[in-house]
């Protein structure tokens, strides 16, 4: 489940990833999900949060590695 969130975004704790995508990879993200899960032992929440970000989103501590809406070069 972890590999498939981190095709999707970023993690930023153990069990919790945050991914910036639109409707199509919404889509993909759960149908990849929903291959992988196993619905006898596992429970997976996504949360929509509207935006602006800022708005809803208050980050205390470390900040994250990147920001997925800017262009990541390695």
């Amino acid at each position: 489940m972890a590999k498939v969130c981190e095709r999707f975004g970023q993690r930023v704790q153990l069990s919790v990833f945050e991914c910036v995508i639109d409707q199509v990879n919404l889509a993909l993200l759960i149908d990849a999900l929903e291959q992988e899960i196993d619905v006898e032992q596992d429970n997976l929440r996504l949360y929509r949060l509207q935006e602006p970000r800022k708005k809803y989103v208050t980050v205390l501590g470390k900040p994250l590695e990147h920001d997925q809406r800017e262009p990541l070069i390695f």
